[in-house]
C-alpha cells in the first residue's frame, strides 16, 4: 500500500508549490510575496489544489491565470473584483472583452521608487537598506512601493536607538504566522469554490488581522508598563 508522502508525490507531479510559483513570477512582478499569493487565492482569482498534508499546488494554468490577473492589476489598475468577474466570464464559457482599464485620473498609478529615490524618501543610509534587504525584513526590488517607504523610515527611526534590522526580522515571521493563522480560521470558507464564500473570506481576514494587532498592541503596552512601573 502507497504511503501517505507517495500518495501526495504522485498527486502533485506536474504542479507547482508557492516556492516555485514565485520563482517564475517574481521576474515580471518584483513585489509578489506569498503573502500576496495567498490573498489572491482569498479573494478568488486562483484556486490551487490542496496535498493530504495542506500544501498549496499550482497548475500551469494558475500560473498563467495569476499572471494575467496580476498585469491587469499592474498596467491597467484594475480592482480584484473586476479582474475576477472578467475571469469568472471566461470561466464559464464566456468570451469576455478585455475589462477596460481604469483611468489615471480616477485611479493614479502607485508611485514607485527607485533605490536612490527610496533611500531620499525614507533619509536612510545605504547600509541600512542593504542590512534590511540582506535580513529579509524588506525584499529588494529594481523598484519599491509606498509600504516599503513607511518601512525603512520605520527603520531609520529605530536605527537612531540601536535597534537593526537583524533585531526586527522576527516580526516579518511573526506576520506570516498570523497569516497562517487567519488562513487555518478561514479554511470552511476557503476550501469552497463560490464567490459568496470567497468573498466573505476575503472581507473577513483583514478583520481578523486588526484583532490580532489589537491583542499584540495590548501584550505590549502591558509589558511596557510593568517595565516603567
Amino acid at each position: 500500500m502507497a504511503s501517505a508522502s507517495a500518495r501526495e508525490r504522485s498527486a502533485s507531479a506536474g504542479l507547482l508549490s508557492i516556492g516555485q510559483v514565485l520563482a517564475r513570477l517574481t521576474p515580471e512582478f518584483p513585489s509578489l510575496t506569498s503573502s500576496k499569493l495567498r490573498f489572491l487565492e482569498v479573494q478568488g482569482i486562483v484556486t490551487p489544489v490542496r496535498t493530504e498534508s495542506g500544501y498549496r499546488k499550482f497548475s500551469q494554468a494558475d500560473l498563467e491565470r495569476l499572471r494575467l490577473a496580476l498585469t491587469l492589476q499592474r498596467d491597467h489598475y484594475l480592482p480584484l473584483v473586476v479582474i475576477r468577474e472578467y475571469l469568472e466570464d471566461i470561466d464559464a464559457g464566456r468570451d469576455p472583452a478585455p475589462p477596460t482599464a481604469m483611468p489615471p485620473s480616477i485611479v493614479p498609478a502607485p508611485r514607485r521608487y527607485r533605490r536612490d529615490e527610496l533611500l531620499a524618501a525614507a533619509g536612510a543610509a545605504p547600509q541600512l537598506l542593504n542590512d534590511a534587504i540582506s535580513t529579509g525584513v524588506l525584499v529588494g526590488a529594481e523598484t519599491y512601493t509606498e509600504h516599503s517607504v513607511t518601512l525603512l523610515r520605520a527603520l531609520v527611526a529605530l536605527d537612531r536607538h540601536g535597534i537593526e534590522p537583524r533585531h526586527v526580522r522576527a516580526m516579518r515571521q511573526n506576520a506570516e504566522r498570523d497569516v497562517a493563522l487567519i488562513e487555518s480560521a478561514l479554511a470552511p470558507l476557503l476550501r469552497r469554490t463560490d464567490s459568496a464564500s470567497r468573498g466573505r473570506a476575503g472581507e473577513m481576514a483583514p478583520e481578523l488581522a486588526k484583532r490580532l494587532e489589537e491583542v499584540r498592541s495590548t501584550f505590549v503596552r502591558a509589558a511596557l508598563d510593568r517595565m516603567l512601573s
